[in-house]
């Protein structure tokens, strides 16, 4: 059932993807979209920069015929480009950010991020891509030790300055922890908006010019710290002074110690003062390849001194230590309020050089797509890149590319997790004993019995047949004990009936069973 869904599936999004081709080079509103059902060699560049030794793939996504940008390698530094035909302004209406990442063997450390890079004449090439090339949007999923995030990073020139800053998206959402594919979109709005997507659910919507959002804030400080601003070598910042009237009192000893001995404690009776803690085992024999020349003088193992078990104690007796009365410790001045207090001093405030103010962010045009990573983690699949100006071609690819493909997945983990959750079941008996116990009295007696195997194959059925048999005994061991008692007081009931002289045969054979008792017993107390 679950192979024919998976058949059912590929025929869609074969047809799906034909059709989005179609749609691409005929729909103004999608700028880019690399599905890489073909070969990418031609269409990216893969970066010739000596650190990033990483061989990207051309493969299939695990369970689909879909095909993607594989990771294939751990430890490795990657990078590949993808150059647009021509720049986009990102000035120029919404602007949406759209890519599929699959973690195939999970993520335990490494990023997946995309670079969307300015134009080359800011310096830089296809085949030399690395860290340094310049980009205007950093976008995707990052996680390793305490990092896990999915990115959106702004990189943004000060005109007052010339630098160009990043500024990073605080609280990004986080990053899914699974093996299935995940799509991530990030949409840019003409009112400064910016929504962060996981799935085409919105996880996060910050303001790009709001210093809540973005760290640093895109407009800076109109007000910045004097850096020549100097504190005066009057300045005094101490709120409390010793107090210079306060006198230490006579009866002061600073030299009494903390601790003194308890002149009131007796040493306990039975004090064993001559015998030492620890003594030389006796049982302990030099070993007979013990060379003393070369590993030295043998000497027994100490153990504790089996006197001082009954003892209060052994050795040199000592009286116990107590806290000293008399110790006050170093004396000093109470406090009292500085009348020369000024506060904490900080400099002046100035007016900013490199203050600006921006009604949109001066965004630098897109040429090219960027994968720069390093990452410990294989399996990585990228797919179904897009780049266009409007959210509804965005949500479309999402649920003709993505939506199937996940759908199978995620199908195809509850049913993993629901195996795996009845063979623990099973698993957890067998370890508590259930299970083991009549495994091991079936080949003891049937050697080619298949009661085993079927077990381990139904272990639903197994663990039903089993509580069945404990009911079934533990009733039977009620029914004897209560049933006994019953009978027993039954009996007891009818005794008064057969007369005093019954009563008191049985008491004079009552006490000839205790006197006899003794005499039973007394050959096993000489042997």
């Amino acid at each position: 059932m679950m192979r024919d869904r998976q058949l059912l599936s590929g025929l869609l999004l074969t047809l799906a993807f034909v059709s989005l081709q179609k749609l691409c080079y005929c729909d103004d509103q999608t700028v880019l979209y690399e599905s890489f059902d073909e070969p990418f060699e031609g269409r990216w560049i893969v970066s010739k920069n000596g650190d990033y030794e990483g061989v990207w793939k051309h493969a299939k996504s695990e369970g689909h015929d879909d095909y993607g940008l594989l990771v294939s390698e751990k430890a490795r530094k990657y990078g590949i480009v993808k150059e647009l035909e021509e720049p986009l302004n990102l000035k120029d209406g919404t602007v949406v950010l759209q890519y599929e990442v699959r973690f195939q063997e999970g993520l335990e450390c490494g990023g997946a991020y995309l670079k969307y890079l300015r134009p080359q004449d800011a310096g830089w090439t296809a085949e030399g891509f690395n860290s340094e090339s310049p980009y205007s949007i950093m976008f995707g999923p990052d996680k390793c030790g305490a990092t896990n995030k999915v990115h959106f990073i702004l990189k943004h020139k000060n005109p007052k300055s010339g630098e160009y800053v990043e500024h990073h998206l605080k609280f990004p959402p986080s990053v899914p922890h699974d093996k299935l594919s995940h799509v991530y979109t990030a949409i840019l709005k003409p009112d400064n908006e910016v929504s962060i997507l996981v799935d085409g659910e919105e996880k996060k919507k910050a303001n790009l010019l709001s210093g809540e959002d973005f760290g640093p804030a895109l407009i800076p400080d109109k007000t910045i710290p004097d850096p020549e601003d100097k504190k005066p070598e009057d300045w005094d910042e101490r709120a409390k002074i010793p107090d210079p009237s306060a006198v230490k009192p006579d009866d002061w000893d600073e030299d009494a110690p903390m601790e003194i001995e308890d002149e009131e404690a007796e040493k306990p009776e039975g004090w064993l003062d001559d015998e030492p803690e620890e003594v030389d085992d006796p049982e302990a024999t030099k070993p007979e390849d013990w060379d003393d020349e070369e590993d030295g003088m043998w000497e027994a193992p100490k153990i504790d001194n089996p006197k001082c078990e009954t003892a209060p104690g052994c050795g040199e007796w000592k009286r116990p230590m107590k806290k000293n009365p008399a110790y006050k410790g170093k004396w000093s001045a109470p406090l009292i309020d500085n009348p020369a207090y000024k506060g904490i001093w900080k400099p002046r405030d100035i007016p900013n050089p490199d203050y600006f103010e921006l009604d949109r962010p001066d965004y630098e045009p897109i040429a090219a797509i960027g994968i720069e990573i390093w990452t410990m983690q294989d399996g990585i699949l990228f797919d179904n890149m897009l780049i266009a100006k409007d959210e509804k071609v965005a949500e479309t690819y999402r649920q003709t590319t993505w939506k199937p493909k996940f759908d199978v997945e995620k199908e195809k983990q509850k049913a993993e997790e629901e195996a795996a959750g009845s063979a623990d079941g099973l698993k957890s008996y067998q370890a508590k004993g259930c299970v083991r116990p009549l495994e091991q009295g079936c080949r003891h007696f049937f050697p080619k019995c298949e009661l085993i195997e079927k077990a381990e194959e139904q272990p639903n059925l197994t663990i039903g047949v089993l509580v069945s048999i404990v009911v079934v005994f533990f009733s039977l061991f009620i029914k004897l004990i209560f049933g006994g008692k019953k009978a027993a007081a039954t009996v007891e009931k009818k005794k008064p009936e057969v007369g005093e002289s019954s009563k008191s045969e049985e008491d004079e054979a009552e006490k000839k069973e205790e006197t006899a008792a003794p005499r039973k017993r007394q050959p096993r107390r000489d042997n």
